[in-house]
């Protein structure tokens, strides 16, 4: 398996990056759930958006955690598709990114119908 093109520096800096949304996200997570225990509707917001809502926000966590273990094991900033180096601009703006942005534009292709494809 490739192990991470970046410099202990660039991963201290995505790590910084990652905590920050972390931080951030579980934050989120928390003001959903209390909403959820006062009764969401108040605010217009039904109880299942709320749940959608938090489940959402669980599972972008979740990546957040497993980015912060691909620097912890040394593969983060691989592409699970090509194997190649995610650009430290796509890290930047989404820190948890596992596919360059050609592999994440080629698999969305791919799930594409054929009706939706531009015509060749």
């Amino acid at each position: 398996m490739p192990t991470t093109p970046f410099s202990p520096a660039e991963l201290a800096e995505f790590k910084g990056i990652l905590d920050a949304k972390l931080t951030e996200a579980e934050a989120d997570l928390q003001l959903l759930k209390d909403e959820l225990a006062s009764d969401a509707t108040d605010k217009g917001i039904t109880t299942e958006e709320t749940t959608l809502l938090i489940t959402r926000q669980g599972k972008f966590i979740h990546h957040l955690h497993n980015a912060m273990a691909r620097i912890a094991n040394r593969t983060y900033g691989i592409c699970r598709v090509t194997g190649q180096p995610i650009s430290k601009e796509r890290l930047r703006l989404v820190p948890h990114a596992t596919l360059s942005l050609e592999a994440r534009d080629s698999v969305r292709d791919k799930a594409k119908p054929s009706s939706e494809l531009p015509a060749s």
